[in-house]
């Protein structure tokens, strides 16, 4: 598509959808405009993969997940299209500044973090490698929360990214289909088979949206199907004649509660039932749209699991099982026997927790009232899996420990393992730790079901576009074959002793952190130190990522600096950005101690120039994009053996960005290729930190040494804003309601100064950092998704994919 071709096309969208001509039209008028202009490409494209898949009967793979953390998609898609620059320039020709629209376009927040991020790169990947494939998640009106900090606080405001980013979706009415909660169930033989029927059930319609996606190098377009719920009655007449607005309403409003808003809160039954209802809303239409695709494909479902692969990212979607074995037995009339086969033989599970909390269990009574049907056939797979659990194990314990329904609770993580091919961690210690030690029993029974598939990042995405001076220096080297083949990086390795290229890299390092503080000074007001080493941490906010932990070794920094202010103290500008979930308080407190921490030090003439902490409000993946390629030191430091993978440490990696961590989730992957000398590692390691665990005490350590006692202690007499922090301080000393310590921060704090003064030390021999920046984006290949997408490719899912 020529640039003209371009612009004639958005003038178009702009006179028919927007009533407006170029002059007329506003930002949110072009950005549109564009939008259409690409969507309609890539439908287009869209169409013709499709005819090609069903007229070669390939098998599809299936992508189930709750988040999709797409965040902006004008520059992707425009990149992916290789289309960027053509409609850069007719933009630009129309009165637009290319650069500022680009910035206007929200981010769709459809997740919460890592999960959501890496199911949106999988997505490209899936395509960039003509792999058929669909992704399905909810449409939610309101995406993950965007975060203010109001007197150091978070607060969560509504985050409507649909009036713009609606413009990507593409209605499909016609492919409704029916969702049912609640209601009785009966059940009779009739001819020796059994008849269900389900009766008084409340009825949800979900009604597709989707979203096509571009590969990059390639025609093939796959889909993101996103469904949205409403009711199938939009009012009561009847109620609403007697004057009862309210509740004429209630069960369009009840419907359109389903696909609000991403993971509302459950710590009340009313949340918990939500919760579910979502969960189920998404499986059944997903499930009821593939096996009805299928059937007019093929004309019967019994070779269903050899045409298509379900893969359900983490357990939110596990309900797929009883739902598949719901739909072969009540509708294709098939017996248990033959349904299961061909159920278990076309679901796929990974993993993405080793915390007990995150491994989901609902409420039986939840099953009970709110999918009767369901929780039939979930306690009849119970019942079979506890049986074959017995017969191999004959303990008691174990049947406990890998039982579906126990106690009152229904457990998705051992619904998966029951009821799938395949569970896959996501980093090669996750997957020896979920081997080891979370599912441990389930592995003896089934080894050759366990599998693993360490994380991937969308390179063209965290590299080539967000970084073009980067990128530019990576083809003058070795060419953009890196692109389509990321293990090309490699070659950078060869330039190690190249000065003009290391002083090159220097260059662009110092252009993205000019550009980032241009970025910081206008979105958030804030005058970033760009001659100060850029040391970021930038995740969810959890207690096992520690967080915290770096805020203790800033303390010390700053104490230090305090008792001898002529210290010797390279600058550093330590960026925090990071969400806490809206009911996780202790997450919320660690958040303001931040914001308490960076007032007294921002405001010390002793720490100007030298010292600097910000606070990043609303952490999203626009603002890693502008980030990334501006940091130079990369805080990886959660407790060993808690972080499944990662997939930020990968981001940063491939920009250069130097890990200061532990040896927990992709970064030991990472340590691998890098070896010691490019990777500043501290701490215990996951059998040691498991092992400290049952008898930890740390207290003696706070007892014994001075300076952690001293951190400890400023930490609960709180600073210049009067906020006392003795909660945080009682929690890391005592606990509260959990373990004292629970991840180890004292333990680790030592060997964490250590290697952050290991990590500042050679920051001042400019030519060995920038080595060290080097070996880390040659080396960061192996941790593309495409090298993800061809594993799963090949050792789970066995389809094809293009080399």
């Amino acid at each position: 598509m020529t640039k003209e071709a371009l612009k004639e096309a958005i003038i178009q969208r702009l006179r028919i959808n927007c009533g407006c001509s170029p002059r007329q039209a506003g930002d949110g008028d072009m950005l549109r405009a564009c939008a259409m202009v690409l969507r309609d490409s890539m439908a287009e494209r869209g169409a013709t993969t499709r005819e090609e898949r069903d007229r070669c009967q390939e098998r599809q793979v299936h992508y189930l997940s709750l988040e999709f953390l797409m965040g902006r998609s004008l520059l992707k898609n425009a990149y992916n299209l290789g289309l960027l620059e053509s409609l850069t320039q007719a933009v630009e020709e129309l009165g637009f500044k290319a650069a500022d629209l680009f910035e206007q376009e929200p981010d769709a927040g459809l997740g919460n973090g890592g999960l959501g991020r890496l199911a949106a790169c999988y997505l490209d990947s899936m395509t960039t490698l003509n792999i058929p494939a669909t992704g399905y998640s909810i449409c939610y009106e309101l995406g993950i929360f965007k975060q203010k900090i109001v007197e150091g606080q978070q607060v969560e405001l509504p985050d409507d990214w649909l009036d713009i980013g609606g413009a990507w979706l593409l209605p499909r009415p016609q492919d409704a289909e029916e969702v049912h909660f609640g209601g009785t169930v009966r059940t009779k033989w009739d001819g020796g088979q059994l008849m269900v029927v389900h009766e008084d059930y409340t009825r949800v319609l979900a009604v597709p949206c989707d979203m096509e996606i571009a590969g990059y190098g390639t025609d093939h377009v796959n889909t993101l199907r996103l469904w949205q719920a409403r009711s199938p009655k939009s009012v009561d007449m009847q109620l609403f004649s007697q004057g009862q607005y309210l509740q004429a309403s209630e069960e369009r409003t009840m419907a359109d509660a389903i696909s609000k808003i991403l993971y509302p809160e459950d710590n009340h039954y009313e949340g918990k039932s939500l919760r579910l209802k979502q969960q189920y809303f998404f499986v059944s239409a997903t499930v009821q749209s593939i096996t009805r695709k299928h059937l007019e494909v093929y004309g019967t479902l019994r070779n269903f699991h050899e045409k298509n692969v379900i893969q359900i990212n983490d357990t939110h979607p596990a309900l797929v099982i009883p739902e598949l074995m719901r739909i072969f037995m009540d509708d294709a009339g098939m017996g248990w026997d033959e349904a299961w086969n061909i159920t278990k033989n076309s679901v796929a599970y990974t993993n993405h927790t080793v915390l007990a909390e995150a491994l989901e269990c609902w409420p039986q009574t939840l099953f009970e009232t709110l999918l009767p049907r369901i929780w039939q056939v979930i306690v009849e797979i119970a019942h079979r899996w506890q049986r074959q659990v017995e017969d191999h194990f004959h303990d008691p314990a174990k049947t406990e420990k890998l039982a579906i329904v126990w106690d009152g609770g229904v457990r998705m993580a051992n619904l998966c393992i029951a009821g799938g091919m395949s569970v896959n961690g996501v980093s090669a210690l996750h997957s020896e730790i979920l081997r080891r030690d979370v599912f441990r029993d389930a592995y003896e029974m089934c080894p050759g079901q366990f599998h693993n598939v360490t994380n991937g990042v969308d390179h063209r995405r965290w590299l080539s576009q967000v970084n073009p001076g980067l990128h530019s220096l990576i083809c003058d080297l070795t060419g953009d074959g890196y692109l389509l083949h990321p293990e090309q990086l490699q070659g950078l390795d060869a330039y190690e002793s190249d000065t003009s290229v290391l002083h090159r890299l220097e260059e662009i390092k110092g252009e993205n952190k000019a550009r980032f503080a241009h970025w910081a000074k206008r979105q958030q007001g804030v005058i970033l130190n760009t001659d100060a080493v850029f040391n970021v941490q930038v995740k969810r906010l959890h207690e096992y990522k520690r967080q915290l932990l770096n805020v203790m070794h800033i303390l010390y920094l700053y104490q230090r600096l305090q008792d001898s202010p002529n210290m010797d103290l390279r600058p550093q500008t330590f960026l925090f950005g990071a969400k806490a979930a809206p009911g996780y308080t202790v997450a919320k407190r660690i958040i303001r101690l931040i914001g308490s921490l960076a007032d007294q030090i921002n405001h010390d003439p002793l720490c100007k120039d030298r010292l600097q902490v910000v606070f990043l409000e609303n952490y999203r993946v626009s603002m890693a994009e502008a980030l990334m390629p501006a940091s130079e030191v990369s805080q990886q430091i959660s407790t060993a053996g808690k972080e499944a993978s990662g997939t930020g440490n990968m981001k940063f990696m491939m920009n250069g960005a130097v890990t200061v961590g532990t040896l927990d989730g992709a970064n030991v992957e990472m340590h691998q290729v890098l070896g010691d000398e490019n990777i500043f590692l501290f701490g215990l390691k996951a059998e040691e930190a498991a092992a400290l665990s049952r008898h930890y005490d740390p207290k003696l350590l706070y007892d014994r040494d001075p300076v952690l006692r001293r951190v400890l202690d400023g930490i609960r007499d709180g600073f210049r804003d009067g906020v006392s922090y003795e909660d945080i301080y009682r929690r890391l000393l005592f606990g509260d309601n959990c373990p004292a310590d629970q991840y180890l921060l004292l333990a680790d704090f030592v060997s964490y100064c250590d290697a952050s003064r290991r990590m500042i030390d050679t920051y001042g021999h400019r030519e060995r950092w920038n080595q060290i920046s080097l070996h880390n984006i040659a080396r960061s290949g192996g941790f593309a998704a495409d090298r993800a997408i061809r594993d799963y490719a090949r050792d789970i899912w066995h389809v094809p994919c293009k080399e």
